[in-house]
């Protein structure tokens, strides 16, 4: 592999793992803004945790997604006869 398609791949690896980070943090603070809005709107601080509460809800369900498409891909390498244990050793 060339050092150039090293550096892309591992540009590549870095920028998938931020985008989660990312997506996690703007969850959480899209939660926060509705219940900020909602808690305005009617007064009520339940109403602003309950905000909180789908803004974490949300960032745990990116996470899961996250996790079940690494799963898929760790999956394909089952079928990769590189990645098989030889019988006859």
């Amino acid at each position: 592999m060339s050092k150039r398609a090293k550096i892309v791949k591992e540009s590549v690896k870095a920028a998938d793992g931020l985008s989660l980070g990312i997506s996690i943090v703007v969850a959480v603070l899209i939660g926060i803004g509705i219940g900020y809005f909602l808690k305005d709107l009617t007064g009520s601080l339940a109403l602003f945790f309950l905000g909180v509460f789908i803004g974490v809800g949300a960032a745990i369900l990116n996470v899961y997604k996250a996790y079940k498409a690494q799963v898929k891909e760790y999956e394909e390498f089952k079928e990769d006869k590189r990645y098989q244990k030889d019988e006859f050793q």
